[in-house]
């Protein structure tokens, strides 16, 4: 019962830059079969997203790894620098 909480707390959460400029939505999240820990977070991108905007070739959704979340609270809180690192690698 409890882990179906947590889940819907995270449903639809925002995801947010260090700087405050909106991302989008989490849409899933990808768990580590064998151990458990997340690994990565699914977003659905804001269509008006201005940190994204130059990557329209990256679709509906972006994958970023776990280890560019700051922090959690009512948003999901996104190191910048690791998100255009993460963009860049995809374009290649």
């Amino acid at each position: 019962m409890y882990k179906y909480t947590i889940a819907r707390q995270l449903a639809s959460k925002r995801v947010i830059t260090n700087r405050g400029d909106e991302i989008g939505k989490l849409s899933d999240l990808v768990i580590s079969e064998t151990g458990g820990d997340i690994e990565s977070l699914v977003v659905e991108v804001d269509k008006n997203s201005k940190v994204l905007a130059k990557s329209r070739k990256l679709g509906k959704t972006i994958e970023i790894p776990y280890s560019a979340v700051t922090a959690v609270s009512d948003v999901f809180i996104v190191d910048e620098r690791e998100l255009v690192e993460q963009v860049k690698e995809e374009k290649k």
